[in-house]
C-alpha cells in the first residue's frame, strides 16, 4: 500500500479517506467517550489548554450540557456499541470543571448513559476533576452511580499552587488536598482513578513524585505541557530537559522494586519495549479509540489540539444528526487509526516508531504543515526510550545470567 503524501492542505486535511477505505482499511470503533458536562472552570490555571490556548471556542458553547443532548449522546454511544458489538465502553465526565454541572445533571446524565446502553454492555464511569468542589455528598453520589475520580494536583502545595490558582489568585493546594484525603482515606476509597500531574521543570521530580504518595493514588499520570512547533512548552531548550527529569522519576520509581504506583506513561514505555500493548494511547501505534462531545452536542478531536488554532478540535459533526461512525471518517480521526502512515516521513524513518508513535498528536503541529510533524519533544522522547530501553536490557541480560547459573 502506497505511503501517505503529506501534501498541501496541511496533515490530516490532505487525508483521503474513502481512499484509504476503499484499499481495505477498516474503522476501529471507539470505545471511550468524553463529555464535556460543563464548558467552565473555578480554577484559572496558567498552563490550561482549554482556557488559555489559540482556541477560543470555549466563549461560544453552553456552560452545560442541557438534558436534551445528553439524551442523544447516550442514544448515540449505544447506537454506536451495538452497531460494532462493543461490550464494554468507558464514559468520562470532562469540563471545564464537570462538578459544575451539579449534583443532579451528574447523577441524571450517569442514568441516561446506563440505561441507554442497556444490560448488555459493561459502562466504566469515571470523572475528571480539579479537585476543588470534591465534598463528602459528591463522593456518596459517585459511589451510587459507580463514577471513578482522578484529580488534578501538580505536587506540593509551593509546585501545585504556581499555576493552578483561582481567579482570585488564591492557591488551590489546600483545598484539593484536602478532597484527596478525604477520597484516599475515607470509605471511598475504591473510587479513586488516579492523579494527573503536569511536569513543571522548575519542581524538583523525585519530590514531587513523593508527594502524590502520599496520597496513595492507584496511578499517577506525568503530563507534558502543552505545546509546538509555533508555541514551544516552557523551559524546552537544547538538550533534553523534560527526558531528565522523567528519568529522575522513573529511577525512583522503577529502583523502589515494588510498585508503589502506577505510573503509566513510564509503564506504556516498558511495555511496548517489550513488545506489549499499552493501556493508553500517549505512546504507540494503536489507532485512537476515544470521542469529544461539546456540551452542545458537536462532535469534537481531542481537546488538546486547541493548543495549535482556533477551531482545530472542531469536526463540523453533531450527535443531533451525526453518528459516531460519521466522526471515525474524519480526516482528523481517520489519521489517527493508520499507524507508521500517520506519520511524517522523519517518524516513519525512525527506529524508535513503534514505542514513540511520534508523540502526542497535539505537540506535532506546525502552521505550514499542520500535524506531519515529529513531536516538539522528540529529542526529549528519543532520550527517556532510550535511556529506559538500556535499563531493561541491563536487567534481563542479569536474569539470563542468573538463570543460565542456576541451570
Amino acid at each position: 500500500m502506497n505511503r501517505l503524501r503529506h501534501a498541501e492542505p496541511p496533515w490530516p486535511a490532505a487525508a483521503d479517506v474513502v481512499a484509504r477505505e476503499a484499499a481495505g482499511w477498516v474503522p476501529a470503533p471507539f470505545h471511550s467517550f468524553v463529555l464535556k458536562v460543563h464548558s467552565r472552570c473555578d480554577l484559572a490555571c496558567q498552563y490550561c489548554y482549554m482556557y488559555r490556548s489559540q482556541d477560543r471556542s470555549w466563549r461560544e458553547q453552553p456552560r452545560t450540557m442541557a438534558p436534551e443532548t445528553v439524551d442523544r449522546t447516550a442514544d448515540r454511544i449505544a447506537e454506536h456499541l451495538a452497531a460494532h458489538g462493543v461490550r464494554e465502553a468507558a464514559v468520562v465526565l470532562h469540563g471545564g470543571e464537570p462538578l459544575l454541572a451539579g449534583e443532579a445533571a451528574v447523577g441524571r446524565t450517569v442514568s441516561v448513559l446506563r440505561a441507554a446502553a442497556g444490560p448488555g454492555v459493561r459502562l466504566h464511569l469515571a470523572l475528571q476533576t480539579n479537585g476543588v468542589r470534591l465534598t463528602e455528598r459528591w463522593l456518596d453520589l459517585c459511589a451510587e452511580h459507580g463514577i471513578r475520580v482522578s484529580v488534578s494536583l501538580d505536587g506540593d502545595r509551593a509546585a501545585h499552587d504556581r499555576h493552578r490558582r483561582g481567579a482570585d489568585g488564591r492557591g488551590s493546594h489546600a483545598r484539593v488536598a484536602d478532597a484527596l484525603h478525604r477520597l484516599a482515606d475515607g470509605p471511598h476509597r475504591g473510587l479513586f482513578a488516579g492523579l494527573l500531574c503536569t511536569i513543571d521543570l522548575r519542581n524538583d521530580p523525585v519530590r514531587c513524585y513523593e508527594h502524590l504518595l502520599t496520597y496513595r493514588p492507584p496511578a499517577v499520570d506525568f503530563l507534558l505541557p502543552q505545546g509546538n512547533w509555533g508555541t514551544p512548552p516552557p523551559g524546552l531548550r537544547p538538550g533534553t530537559p523534560y527526558a531528565d527529569w522523567l528519568w529522575q522519576v522513573f529511577e525512583r520509581w522503577y529502583g523502589a522494586g515494588r510498585r508503589e504506583t502506577r505510573v503509566r506513561l513510564l509503564e506504556d514505555m516498558m511495555t511496548l519495549l517489550l513488545g506489549g500493548t499499552p493501556q493508553t494511547e500517549v505512546l504507540g501505534l494503536a489507532p485512537v479509540r476515544y470521542a469529544v462531545v461539546e456540551t452542545d452536542g458537536s462532535l469534537a478531536q481531542d481537546d488538546t489540539l486547541r493548543t495549535a488554532y482556533h477551531g482545530a478540535a472542531r469536526t463540523g459533526l453533531h450527535v443531533g444528526r451525526d453518528s459516531f461512525d460519521a466522526l471515525l471518517r474524519h480526516p482528523g480521526v481517520a489519521a489517527r487509526q493508520w499507524g507508521v502512515d500517520g506519520l511524517s516521513a522523519q517518524c516513519r524513518a525512525c527506529r524508535l516508531r513503534q514505542v514513540c508513535g511520534g508523540g502526542h498528536y497535539a505537540h506535532r503541529y506546525r502552521a505550514a504543515t499542520g500535524f506531519a510533524n515529529p513531536s516538539v519533544y522528540c529529542a526529549d522522547l528519543t532520550a527517556l526510550i532510550t535511556r529506559v530501553r538500556g535499563r531493561l536490557a541491563a536487567d534481563l541480560d542479569g536474569l539470563r545470567a542468573a538463570a543460565a547459573e542456576a541451570a
